[in-house]
């Protein structure tokens, strides 16, 4: 891509992005590329601390499976965008969170294309967010025709700390096929005020009890995670810095 090609708030991709920074970071190095033979298996854990634009083209071969952890915590503005394109009885699974505070724009952005038969993909997706921070996650799943059989499921939720947190989701299909199974929830809200009054009511301070019930929240995306002790203690320092 040139300079000249250079994303707005128009681009549908990047409506909520931090356009100056996404200025000041173009033109962005060419997307890495990965691709996972047929019958072969990745386990992957991606984590964005430092603030970065990352873009990454996935293929999985036949009958391939790929498992991808993410975390985006880091920097002012921090983009993680993925490409995934799914061969017949192909499995991919994403676990993914996102936790930001004070002025912080983190963004997950996914595409994943199911181009032949009985392929399946999960993904979870988790955003925590205090101060003025805005979460984006962005996500379609397309369905080729002729990708009969293809088993599809997006579950995001949010978790605003703050009422001046912005929390942004957008699951999408587009299913050019008539024998599929996919599905798409979506869910914004806040700490639940019963439990955190039931945690203080037990001598519980305030701060550990909300940090508890958010580690609560996060957690389950990176069971399984090649590096899942890391990717847990990153989480919960993050946390630990919004209450």
């Amino acid at each position: 891509m040139t300079a000249a090609s250079l994303p707005t708030h128009r681009d549908e991709a990047w409506r909520y992005s931090d356009i100056d920074a996404v200025a000041a970071a173009w033109p962005l190095p060419a997307p890495e590329s990965i691709m996972v033979p047929a019958g072969g298996e990745l386990r992957r854990a991606i984590v964005q601390d430092e603030g970065a634009i990352r873009q990454i083209e996935l293929t999985l071969g036949k009958g391939a499976v790929a498992k991808l952890h993410v975390l985006n915590i880091g920097g002012a503005y921090g983009r993680i965008e993925l490409n995934v394109t799914l061969h017949e009885g192909a499995d991919f699974a994403l676990g993914a969170a996102q936790i930001g505070g004070g002025e912080q724009v983190l963004e997950i952005i996914t595409t994943v294309t199911h181009a032949e038969p009985g392929a399946t993909s999960r993904q979870r997706v988790r955003s925590v967010l205090g101060g003025t921070a805005t979460g984006t996650y962005l996500g379609k799943v397309a369905v080729a025709r002729g990708a009969q059989q293809t088993d599809s499921e997006q579950d995001v939720k949010a978790m605003l700390l703050d009422r001046s947190a912005t929390a942004n989701a957008k699951p999408e299909l587009e299913i050019f096929a008539d024998d599929v199974k996919c599905a798409h929830g979506c869910a914004i809200g806040e700490l639940d005020a019963e439990a955190l009054f039931y945690l203080q009511s037990r001598g519980m301070p305030p701060a550990e009890a909300k940090k508890i019930l958010l580690q609560a929240f996060v957690a389950g995306v990176f069971d399984g995670a090649e590096d899942e002790a890391r990717l847990q203690e990153l989480a919960l320092a993050k946390l630990g810095e919004l209450v």
